[in-house]
């Protein structure tokens, strides 16, 4: 698996990781040995960056990593998340970020993933009501305890961003990105040139949308978080399921997939962008790992980024209560 470099650490990770939501069933139920099996094989391919959150089943996509990581704790690039939660009336998400809250999902997250240290630890989202220098300052006490080695935000505004790499240096920025997920480009990746800081790309294949698999409501399972994401409506989805075609005319050209397309595209954006696609099915998994060999013409990577401007795709990209959530 090719490397690229994690920020300005001086370490590489590979080029494509492994997201973990989907094998704490976000979109699907998978059986625990069938999740187990999947990371195994992916980190025997060399996919060793696997990302969780606490977020992730409440704590089941933890439990699972550490499963798999029983006896292979060394061959694992170890990446996970707090600081979003449900609130007391259990329909409720909040976000946390005071210090104390911190060092509590710190423990809770070692202890289920079984190890004494993680690699990477984010904050999920950003708590408004506690300033970034507290849960940032919280987060160094951890590396310094060696809890964690390096440290990251998710989905935060470039002046947090700011304000957090000044409080203790921030090895990446996870947010999602994909041709069709493209608020990035306006000012956070120059953020990110300017401060050293990588970028570790969420949804590259626009929540499996862009793999063209996905032709109606009737293709997402009841259980499907994707059932309440604007994107995902019949109606959104009869008007971006027309920008797919860009995709697939490439895909067919070049004798790749779908899915393959929308990574390589991705990957070639940038030199330090990790994406991190999700999957539960072994047979995906292999064909996005092939995608880190391809080589796209330049002017269909051209067409493909004038095909999905922005302003021609229909929905936002989460829920309502998801989008409150994130910094503007």
């Amino acid at each position: 698996m090719r490397q690229r470099p994690l920020g300005a650490t001086g370490e590489t990770v590979p080029a494509i990781g492994l997201g973990g939501a989907a094998l704490a069933g976000s979109y699907k139920d998978i059986a625990v040995p069938d999740a187990v099996r999947l990371i195994h094989h992916a980190v025997d391919l060399g996919v060793t960056h696997v990302d969780m959150s606490d977020l992730y089943g409440w704590g089941r996509g933890e439990e699972i990593l550490g499963k798999a990581l029983v006896g292979r704790r060394d061959d694992v690039f170890v990446a996970t998340k707090f600081g979003q939660l449900m609130a007391d009336n259990g329909t409720t998400r909040i976000v946390r970020g005071d210090a104390a809250y911190v060092r509590e999902c710190i423990d809770r997250s070692l202890q289920r993933l079984g190890v004494d240290h993680v690699d990477l630890y984010y904050a999920h989202r950003i708590d408004p009501d506690v300033p970034v220098e507290e849960t940032i300052g919280a987060m160094a006490e951890i590396v310094a305890a060696g809890k964690a080695r390096h440290l990251g935000v998710c989905e935060a505004a470039p002046t947090t961003i700011r304000r957090a790499h000044a409080t203790h240096p921030l090895a990446v920025v996870q947010a999602e990105y994909s041709l069709w997920t493209r608020f990035a480009e306006e000012e956070m990746f120059d953020v990110c040139d300017e401060l050293g800081i990588g970028y570790v790309a969420f949804a590259p294949i626009g929540r499996g949308f862009l793999s063209g698999e996905i032709k109606g409501e009737g293709d997402i399972g009841d259980s499907d978080l994707r059932r309440i994401h604007p994107r995902f409506t019949q109606e959104n989805i009869d008007h971006n399921i027309r920008l797919v075609r860009a995709i697939t005319d490439v895909a067919v050209a070049n004798g790749i997939t779908n899915a393959q397309v929308a990574l390589t595209w991705v990957l070639a954006q940038r030199d330090d962008v990790l994406p991190i696609p999700g999957t539960t099915s072994i047979a995906h998994l292999d064909e996005n790992v092939a995608a880190v060999d391809v080589e796209l013409p330049d002017e269909d990577l051209a067409m493909l980024g004038e095909a999905f401007d922005p302003a021609l795709v229909r929905g936002e990209r989460m829920p309502p209560y998801a989008m409150e959530k994130l910094q503007k």
